[in-house]
């Protein structure tokens, strides 16, 4: 063949190596329905692994796209997924993607968003990974979820989720809450503790300044540090505040319902320079309130202003504070007719107040936070946070007992009660620094790793002020000492809620109490993907805690006191499809803050552990849109270091060296949407809880407040021909039985008696309904009504406490959005 008849055909494989080899630069923006841009959509390529993601200004940028016909995607929570085809053969800079509000989609999100992690998880769990991806069981509360079911406490929203309970109340001032069988999980704010009491006693927070609820189940000791609690072992609740946004919007709020309740709200937030590289957010709330029970009032301001700074697309960051300042009546509740073995809880008259009409529960806490992040390089990224919160309580009230045991005064009848006058305060103050090293996808031949290399420093002070009730002689007689209590209250009688002006409180500081301790940790976490079907999860912690000072319930401490524990935590993930993970792990928590504790002879007990095993299944279904999991655990915990005390209930002064623990049991969510216009979330938990060989507690006896079933379920359906704009929901709660306290043969407590088995409270379940109507996009009209079979259970603390289940109650909430 001649050089002029191969000619044509060269030309021909040049221009197709040319297309082969060429490449361009996709540019374009992503807009909305009304023109604005939306930051951070996301396009790719269909069927490639180019894409990008949009800037605040909705632009995007997708590089070293080969010539070819594609089609391409684009897509962002809240709006409809949008594509179109495109054919490559330059330089393409005028792309528009002009997405569609998606209403399907925004009934979804309860649990957070299904295509990106949610806010701040990585403070909890320190790896970028998605809830489902972890290795440890999470569930995310949105916002979202939230509004539409009108919560505004934290086990109202907390009940969503299989397994978690309310510990108890303590009169209504705080909510302490349980998970696995443990009581009083630490509660977190942004990673951060409010109240480091290690009986987890609980806040109260504010739902107007709530991103989302983030529940890590069972042991994380891995990310979080070492177990100082009664209830690490169990799980952590992190509360995650709102932060600022790059586009203006916001919404007010107007809550008015019985007894009283009125809750105005606001959030406001937006760009605050014309690069958009500067953004705030302020929200905020003020409540007050009565309760069904008499002389019991409630009031709370809350503000949440937060400010976030991009200087460049690699960096941010985020400054934020979160102040509240709660007042509140404590409300003992009723009393318990029978013995300590008897279910007999006198449903108290709503018209009768066990206090004084003066008794007051102030608390105020402010949290801040700094948040610095910094992308090395699209693999790499150096993420820091200083978290610090300041807590202030001061608790001034009556308390009804019924005399005898440790009291040394006289059984009354039934009925009767005497009444002393306490007061305690709480100055808390608690700061985590941390600083990590993130890779994604890091390539090691065939194997690809996402992990976290951290350090991190935690330090805690807290002091308990303890005082002293003076009592009026009355009598004048020299011999008789002065009494040790305010007066007798009959319940069957009118009881006088008038404090004697008489009464008064000094400090008494040989009751004092505090704490001072410091960690040092590092932590290293490895994702590691073997295939695309198996997932291997490695980690390991070390902590270094020093303990300054230490004086509490008799657990004294003289001079400094250090102690180290390695954690490890080893799991892995098997994916038969993209909708199904298999999961199975180890992990382990320590608490050194126990091993100075001293036997008899003077040497030390060592420190307290427990092991944790865990599998399960985490699942996908509808699109996505359905999501069913399985955990089943086991916890098991042994040698613990348990106070001597002998049969009059004094402590001795050493410590027991026994005791086994055990939880295991099983967890069943399912949350999504089944049909495009009805959204689901149900759970189930079964509890086997039990002590073993235990040194105080009789053999497979239950810890107290420990339910064996929960159960939760919410519908929601949305009407989208019809009756456009209305939603109608349903819920319902249901708590099992549970010992109202611990079933002891040598340990005395508060309604305590050895050998004398603890009654149950009783099971109950509520029912809450509500009515939403969508006027347009900006405003909306709710009403509820909740508990509305008017369901009789009650929250207990031993007998200390016996706080009633909210009665029925009804509502309505007007929004407005812009």
């Amino acid at each position: 063949m001649s050089v002029l008849k191969k000619l044509p055909l060269l030309l021909l494989l040049l221009c197709s190596l040319n297309l082969m080899y060429s490449q361009a630069v996709i540019q374009g923006v992503v807009k909305s329905e009304s023109n604005e841009s939306v930051p951070y959509a996301n396009v790719f390529i269909k069927g490639t692994n180019l894409g990008a993601q949009a800037q605040e200004d909705g632009a995007f940028t997708i590089n070293n796209v080969p010539f070819a016909t594609y089609e391409i995607v684009a897509s962002a929570v809240g709006y409809n997924e949008l594509s179109q085809k495109i054919a490559v053969s330059g330089d393409l800079s005028n792309l528009i993607f002009v997405l569609q509000n998606d209403t399907q989609l925004e009934e979804v999100e309860l649990f957070g968003s299904r295509n990106k992690r949610a806010e701040k998880l990585e403070t909890l769990t320190r790896l970028p990974l998605k809830p489902n991806e972890q290795l440890q069981s999470i569930s995310i509360l949105s916002n979202k979820l939230i509004d539409q079911q009108n919560a505004l406490t934290l086990s109202e929203v907390t009940k969503n989720v299989a397994g978690v309970y309310t510990f108890a109340t303590y009169g209504n001032i705080r909510e302490s809450m349980s998970l696995r069988g443990y009581r009083g999980i630490p509660l977190l704010k942004n990673g951060v503790r409010i109240n480091s009491d290690f009986r987890g006693v609980g806040i109260v927070t504010d739902m107007a300044g709530v991103d989302n609820i983030q529940v890590l189940k069972g042991i994380s000791a891995i990310s979080q540090g070492l177990g100082g609690d009664l209830g690490s072992v169990g799980g952590v609740i992190n509360i995650v505040t709102k932060t600022p946004k790059f586009y203006s919007g916001g919404e007010v709020t107007l809550r008015a319902g019985s007894y009283g309740k009125v809750r105005p709200t606001f959030d406001f937030y937006g760009p605050l320079n014309k690069e958009k590289t500067v953004a705030f957010r302020v929200a905020g709330s003020y409540d007050r309130a009565d309760s069904y029970r008499v002389k019991v009032n409630s009031e709370r301001f809350y503000i949440n202003p937060s400010l976030a700074w991009r200087p460049d697309d690699k960096t941010s960051i985020v400054l934020e504070m979160d102040y509240t300042d709660n007042s509140t009546t404590p409300d003992q509740g009723t009393i318990n007719l029978g013995d300590y073995s008897t279910n007999n809880i006198l449903k108290l008259p709503d018209s009768k107040f066990l206090g004084f009409e003066s008794d007051r529960y102030t608390s105020v806490n402010s949290t801040y936070a700094v948040r610095f992040e910094r992308k090395i390089n699209s693999d790499l990224t150096i993420k820091a946070g200083y978290f610090a919160s300041d807590l202030e309580t001061y608790n001034e009230g009556a308390y009804a007992f019924e005399g005898g045991g440790r009291s040394g005064l006289p059984e009354l009848s039934n009925t009767q009660r005497y009444r002393e006058y306490y007061g305690g305060g709480r100055s808390d103050k608690n700061s985590v620094l941390q600083i990590d090293l993130v890779g994604k996808a890091i390539e090691t031949g065939f194997l690809k790793h996402t992990f976290q290399v951290g350090v991190d420093y935690r330090n805690t002070t807290f002091d308990n002020t303890a005082y002293t009730a003076n009592y009026p002689d009355n009598d004048n007689d020299p011999n008789n000492d002065p009494p040790t209590y305010v007066d007798i209250i009959d319940v069957t009688q009118p009881i006088n809620n008038t404090l004697p002006s008489a009464i008064s409180l000094t400090v008494n500081p040989a009751r004092a109490t505090g704490s001072k301790t410091k960690s040092y940790g590092f932590t290293i976490q490895d994702k590691i993907s073997v295939t695309k079907w198996a997932d291997v999860f490695l980690g390991l912690r070390y902590t270094s805690l020093e303990r300054t000072k230490g004086n509490f319930i008799g657990r004294s401490l003289t001079g400094a006191k250090r102690d180290d524990a390695f954690n490890p935590l080893a799991g892995i993930n098997i994916k038969p499809n993209e909708n199904i993970i298999i999961f199975g792990s180890y992990a382990s928590s320590s608490n050194p803050m126990t091993s100075f504790y001293r036997d008899i002879n003077g040497e030390e007990l060592g420190t307290e552990r427990w092991d944790q095993f865990e599998t399960g299944i985490k699942s996908k279904w509808l699109n996505k849109a359905l999501r069913f999991n399985v955990t089943y655990f086991l916890t098991s915990s042994k040698n613990l270091n348990l106070q001597a005390i002998d049969p009059a209930g004094n402590f001795l002064g050493y410590y027991l060296k026994g005791g086994e623990d055990t939880r295991n049991g099983i967890e069943i969510e399912l949350i999504g949407r089944v049909l495009p216009n009805l959204e689901i979330i149900g759970g189930y938990s079964y509890l086997d809880a039990k002590y073993k060989n235990h040194a105080s507690y009789y053999f497979n006896s239950s810890p107290l407040n420990t339910p064996k079933h929960t159960a939760n379920f919410w519908a929601r359906y949305n009407f989208k021909k019809h009756v456009k704009g209305l939603s109608l929901g349903a819920g319902a709660y249901y708590l099992g039985e549970r010992p109202h306290n611990v079933w002891s043969r040598n340990y005395t407590h508060t309604g305590v008696v050895p050998g004398v088995k603890p009654f149950d409270l009783k099971a109950y379940t509520t029912v809450n309904v509500q009515a939403s109507y969508k006027f347009n996009n900006k405003l909306s009209l709710d009403v509820f009504a909740n508990n509305v079979f008017n369901e009789i259970g009650y929250n207990a603390y031993r007998t200390v406490y016996l706080n009633r289940i909210q009665p029925v109650s009804f509502g309505t909430v007007l929004r407005y959005k812009f």
